[in-house]
C-alpha cells in the first residue's frame, strides 16, 4: 500500500514566500524524501487564505489519497486555515521555515503563525487521540529531513496496518491466555481484521499438492539452509505446509498468519511446522506467528512496514542479570536472513523429547543471530500498548538453546541506558505478553512516533534497584 503525503501551501498575500523560494524548495525537498521512502506527494494548487479555500485544498489532497497532510506556512497564515484543516480526521503536520535574515523588515513572519496554528488545533481536536505534529526548519536542513522521514515511516506503519488481514489457523494454543485478543478493539484501534480458519481446512489442503510442486519447494529450502537429520517424510510435510499456508494467504488476502503449531499438528499429520513458518517469512515475507499469537502477527506486520523485513518472533528466555544479558530464543520459525552463518533445518528438539521415538517432529530453523544492533518490541493489549527497547546482539560463552536465538545486551530506551534487570522488571511488572519480535537496527524513535499517532500506551522501562518482587505496575 502506497503512503501518500498531501501538501497545502498557505500564506497571506505576500511576494516574500515566492521571493525566497519557500514553496518551491519545500515541495522539491518533500518530493525527494517521499520518493526515497516509497511514498508519493500530492500538492494542492493555489495558496489558501481563508476557511473556504482551505477546505477546497484539503478536499483536493484527500481525494488524491493523502494519508498525511502538511500545512506549509510560507508566510503568515490565517487561523481560519489551521482551524479548518484541524477539523478533518486525518493525520496532520504544521511546518514553518526560518526567516531568511534577521534584520530590517521581517520577511515571512511564519513562526508566529505556526505557534498560532498549533494553539488553534488544540481547541479543535483531541491531540492525544489525533495528534498534530509541528516542524520547523529549512527544506534542505538535514535534521528536519530526518524528522520528516521518521514521520513518514511511522505513519506508513499506521497505513499498512489499517486494512490488513490476519488469518488465525486453529485458534490460540492451549492455556496461552495472555495472548487472547479482543478482536473488535483491535480493529477499532489499528484497523486490523482477524479471520479464523479451521485447522482441518489446512491439513486437508496439504495432501492436494502434486509431487513436483513439493519437490521444487524442497529444492529451494535446501539451497537456503542445510537439511541436518530431518527425514524425507518430515521435510515433505514441511513443504506441503508451506504450499498450503501460501495458498491460504493468497486466496484470502491475508497479510500475516497466526497458527496454532501444537498440539493438533503433532497428532495429524504428525509434525511441527516451524521450518515452514521460517521459509514463508524468508522466501515470501509472509509473517507467521506461532501458537496463534495474533498480536505477535500484528507486531510482525508493523515491523515489516517499518523496516521492509519480517522480524523474528521470540520468547524472552533465561535472563542472566548479573552478566547484564538476556537470551532471546524460540524453538520454532524465524527468517533466515538474521543468521550469523548458514542456517540448518533440524528436527524440533523438544517435541517428542524423552519418548522412545525421540524428537522426530521436524523441522525448525537452527541459527544464531548476526552480531549488531537490534530492536525488540511488542504491540499488545489488543492494539492499545507498545513495549520496545534497543540492544546489541553479543557473543556469550554459551551459544543459547537450539533454535533461532541470540544474546542481547547494551540495552537502551529513548537513548537512555537500561540494564537487563530493568528490561526483565518492566516485562514482568507490566505483564507484557510474549512473544517479542526482534529486528535488525535501532528503531525506537520511529516506534515512539508510531505509538503517538496510534494513541498507544507506552509501557516504560524504569531504572530500578537490583531486587526482585516489586509491586505490579499498570
Amino acid at each position: 500500500m502506497t503512503f501518500t503525503i498531501g501538501l497545502i501551501k498557505a500564506s497571506l498575500p505576500s511576494y516574500f514566500p515566492e521571493k525566497h523560494g519557500v514553496f518551491e524548495q519545500a515541495e522539491s525537498a518533500l518530493g525527494r524524501l517521499a520518493a526515497e521512502e516509497g511514498a508519493q506527494l500530492v500538492v494542492a494548487s493555489g495558496v489558501p487564505m481563508d476557511a473556504s479555500q482551505a477546505r477546497q485544498a484539503m478536499d483536493v489532497v484527500l481525494a488524491q489519497g493523502a494519508d498525511f497532510v502538511i500545512l506549509l506556512h510560507g508566510g503568515f497564515t490565517m487561523g481560519d486555515v489551521a482551524r479548518v484543516l484541524a477539523s478533518y480526521d486525518v493525520p496532520l503536520g504544521f511546518w514553518a521555515t526560518p526567516e531568511p535574515s534577521h534584520e530590517g523588515d521581517i520577511q515571512l513572519n511564519n513562526f508566529v503563525s505556526l505557534n498560532m496554528s498549533m494553539s488553534i488545533a488544540r481547541g479543535v481536536r483531541d491531540l492525544q487521540a489525533s495528534p498534530v505534529r509541528w516542524y520547523f526548519g529549512a527544506p534542505d536542513d538535514a535534521a528536519l529531513q530526518g524528522v520528516l522521514r521518521q514521520t513518514i515511516q511511522a505513519l506508513g506503519m499506521c497505513t499498512a496496518l489499517r486494512g490488513s488481514r490476519i488469518g488465525v489457523v486453529g485458534g490460540l494454543a492451549p492455556t496461552f491466555y495472555n495472548m487472547a485478543v479482543r478482536e473488535e478493539e483491535l480493529f477499532k484501534r489499528l484497523g486490523v481484521e482477524v479471520e479464523h480458519v479451521d485447522m482441518h481446512q489446512l491439513t486437508q489442503a496439504m495432501t492436494g499438492f502434486a509431487g513436483d510442486a513439493v519437490a521444487r519447494e524442497l529444492t529451494a529450502m535446501a539451497a537456503a539452509a542445510d537439511v541436518d537429520g530431518v527425514s524425507d517424510a518430515q521435510m515433505n510435510l514441511t513443504a506441503r505446509m508451506v504450499l498450503a499456508l501460501r495458498e491460504l494467504a493468497k486466496a484470502n488476502r491475508y497479510d500475516a498468519l497466526a497458527v496454532s503449531d501444537w498440539p493438533a499438528l503433532q497428532q495429524d499429520p504428525g509434525f511441527h511446522p516451524g521450518a515452514a513458518f521460517s521459509w514463508l517469512e524468508e522466501h515470501d515475507q509472509i509473517p507467521v506467528a506461532s501458537e496463534g499469537d495474533v498480536m505477535g502477527a500484528v507486531t510482525q506486520l508493523a515491523v515489516k512496514a517499518m523496516t521492509g523485513q519480517v522480524g523474528c518472533l521470540l520468547d524472552m528466555t533465561s535472563p542472566q542479570l548479573a552478566e547484564d544479558r538476556i537470551l532471546m530464543w524460540h524453538g520454532g520459525g524465524g527468517p533466515l536472513y538474521l543468521a550469523e552463518r548458514r542456517a540448518r533445518w533440524i528436527n524440533h528438539p523438544m517435541i517428542g523429547r524423552g519418548t522412545e521415538q525421540g524428537p522426530i517432529y521436524g523441522a525448525i530453523a537452527d541459527y544464531c543471530f548476526a552480531l549488531g544492533p537490534v530492536t525488540v518490541l511488542r504491540i499488545g493489549r489488543s492494539g492499545a500498548s507498545r513495549f520496545s527497547f534497543e540492544a546489541q546482539v553479543i557473543k556469550a560463552p554459551e551459544s543459547g538453546f537450539t533454535g533461532c536465538r541470540g544474546w542481547v545486551s547494551g540495552f537502551a530506551e529513548n537513548g537512555e541506558t537500561r540494564s537487563a534487570h530493568d528490561i526483565v522488571g518492566a516485562v514482568l511488572d507490566h505483564g507484557v505478553e510474549h512473544h517479542f519480535v526482534l529486528v535488525s537496527g535501532h528503531w525506537n524513535q520511529v516506534l515512539a512516533e508510531f505509538g503517538e499517532w496510534s494513541n498507544l500506551v507506552t509501557l516504560d522501562i524504569a531504572k530500578r534497584e537490583r531486587n526482585i518482587g516489586l509491586s505490579p505496575r499498570q
